[in-house]
């Protein structure tokens, strides 16, 4: 479970972890000069024997707040810190709108330096605080008097953070794996370390990982947890991972090392977006600002319904990034302005990977159920689908909880292989599929049907999606396969009067022809276009043999010609084509294609010297 700080420059918050936890988190030879927090710092805090806390001490500076919520982004519980000499101040109201932003809903207020104020003084400062708080998510938070100098109220503390913890839901060490990156460097003979709080899931070592921006596999090496070698990295504490693959100078502030599955980055996000009352100005796509999820900071533009979002104001928008983060439904983020510099509002992720440039803002909630989601997001994916593995991303559920899902998919969710696609997408495919064979028939009346591969490329959809239409519409009668045909239900080729009278017309060309037919442009030129679909029905039909491309001959012909070899031809004697042709009395530009045709029958086979009869 994280721990984060929050409070203004020079309130104690340094020195009230410091008490706590043993642990100096100014590790900064500029920190040390300054006396103030720049970066962000971090400590165990151990209150029970079952509860560690993973400690995040964060800048009050405002120069640094940006720092600040490089570490904020992801916390659990807010340790909310307030000088009693000084009371609520700018800082302090800053750091509550973000905790406010970020959703987080327990929270310890510590009255530092009560050891240097009157008891009038310091109630004067309680009711101060507790205005600040009012209509916040945290106004209920239990308010503690401290002094590290005299170490008074620090056991009080302690037990105040113990209750508030115990009533946050552990983290799920079954989720996936997911750990903003704060700081990167090179240890010798070890190579690149990568240090960060992990936000979800467990990482073993000598497993492989996934780091972005780019999507490189690394190797785990090592990993310790505040100075210890651990087999494991979990979720809710402090990890200092040792990777190979990667060299120090392509890792950032920003990055984010995950598990190997499920997890994408992104460029444009859907969430919900509201702007603090406080906002200077109203926010449209024009305006930019910065975007903070995690240790990852970049430029941003916001897109909302109606154009522009007006301070203390909220809705669906989309955002579009400068750089690619790694982000998941459920995320909180944080948007500032450049100029003046101040937190103007923040939101949540609905959909960290929308799949079309013109996605259409729903009214959807993250309050909704993960079927509802998953609803949304299938809408949402139309034909393309949304991958299994991606789904605990998508919609922000563990995968335990997909499991859950998948095993009782709504009527609105239809499972296809390791995809899952709206159930309204597949039945308009289906649709689509039989109104292409519909269109196959009309168009081709003397063919049986039409090729299932054909089908599939005329659909345009992935291949395993395409077949699951065509056993779909099988099985509920519709349609039928036959030798990787494809025709309508009981659809069967019936002549018509003037197709019956081509049907005479060609066989009759066919068998007065004799050994030396006209090819199919020549029939085609005489009787018309449908001479050459008739000369395939007529093929199927076995009345007509096709000895080469474009040419045809009668059956009786063609069984009169090979009885011909048969009986001219002595076994295993080899036969040129001028002896063949004396036995067929063809010229040579019939003769070859024949004897071809033959070869291929298995009725001849050429050799070297000529062609034997094969028995």
């Amino acid at each position: 479970m994280i721990l984060g700080t929050a409070g203004h420059v020079d309130h104690g918050k340094t020195a009230l972890v410091k008490a706590l936890t043993g642990v100096d988190t100014d590790r900064l030879a500029e920190e040390k000069r300054r006396g103030i927090t720049i970066d962000l710092g971090f400590a165990p805090l151990r209150l029970a024997v079952d509860l560690l806390l993973g400690v995040v001490d964060v800048p009050g500076h405002e120069a640094f707040v940006r720092n600040m919520l490089a570490g904020a982004t992801g916390i659990d519980l807010a340790l909310l810190v307030v000088a009693a000499d000084e009371g609520v101040m700018p800082q302090t109201r800053e750091h509550l709108a973000i905790i406010s932003l970020l959703g987080i809903r327990e929270a310890v207020v510590a009255l530092t330096k009560a050891d240097l104020v009157e008891p009038d003084w310091l109630d004067l400062v309680r009711e101060d605080v507790r205005t600040a708080l009012r209509g916040s998510l945290i106004s209920e938070a239990s308010m503690v008097a401290t002094s590290v100098v005299t170490l008074a109220g620090l056991d009080e503390l302690r037990d105040r953070l113990s209750e508030a913890a115990r009533r946050l839901p552990a983290r799920d060490p079954g989720d996936l794996f997911r750990m903003p990156v704060d700081r990167s460097f090179t240890i010798k003979g070890t190579g690149t370390v990568v240090t960060g709080t992990v936000w979800s899931g467990a990482l073993e070592r000598d497993s492989l990982a996934t780091l972005f921006p780019g999507g490189r596999t690394v190797r785990v090496r090592r990993i310790e947890s505040h100075g210890e070698s651990v087999e494991a990295a979990g979720p809710g504490l402090r990890a200092a991972i040792a990777l190979a693959g990667v060299e120090v100078h392509e890792v950032r502030r920003g990055a984010v090392l995950v598990g190997t599955n499920g997890w994408s980055e992104t460029r444009s996000l859907v969430g919900d977006v509201g702007l603090l009352d406080s906002a200077a100005r109203a926010v449209g796509a024009r305006t930019n600002l910065r975007f903070h999820l995690g240790t990852s900071d970049v430029g941003a533009r916001v897109s909302v319904v109606g154009g522009t979002l007006a301070p203390g104001q909220s809705g669906k928008a989309k955002v579009t990034l400068s750089e690619p983060v790694v982000a998941r439904a459920g995320d909180r983020f944080i948007l500032r302005s450049g100029s003046p510099l101040e937190t103007v509002g923040g939101g949540v992720v609905w959909d960290p990977l929308p799949q079309h440039r013109r996605t259409r803002l729903r009214s959807d909630s993250l309050a909704a159920s993960p079927r509802e989601r998953l609803s949304s997001a299938l809408a949402d994916a139309s034909h393309h689908g949304v991958a299994i593995s991606a789904l605990p991303v998508r919609i922000g559920v563990t995968p335990v909880e997909l499991a859950v899902l998948l095993a009782n998919l709504p009527e609105s969710a239809v499972r296809i292989e390791d995809d899952v696609y709206d159930s309204s997408v597949f039945q308009s495919l289906i649709a689509k599929l039989i109104a292409a064979v519909d269109a196959y028939h009309s168009r081709n009346p003397l063919e049986p049907g039409v090729s299932l591969q054909f089908v599939r490329s005329q659909l345009r959809v992935k291949a395993s999606l395409a077949e699951a239409a065509v056993r779909r519409a099988a099985s509920d009668g519709m349609l039928e396969i036959s030798e990787a045909l494809l025709r309508r239900r009981g659809w069967r080729i019936e002549l018509t009067a003037s197709q019956l009278e081509i049907r005479n017309q060609l066989l009759s060309a066919l068998e007065h022809a004799g050994r030396e037919p006209p090819d199919l442009g020549s029939l085609e030129s005489g009787m018309g276009r449908e001479c050459v679909p008739m000369a395939r029905y007529l093929e199927r039909e076995g009345l007509i043999i096709q000895v080469e491309e474009n040419r045809f001959y009668a059956r009786n012909v063609v069984e009169d010609m090979i009885r011909a070899l048969r009986e001219g031809m002595q076994p295993k004697r080899e036969y040129s084509p001028p002896e063949l042709r004396e036995f067929l009395g063809l010229s040579r530009k019939f003769l070859i294609p024949f004897l071809e045709y033959c070869d291929r029958s298995s009725i001849t086979e050429r050799r070297v010297g000529g062609r034997v009869l094969r028995g």
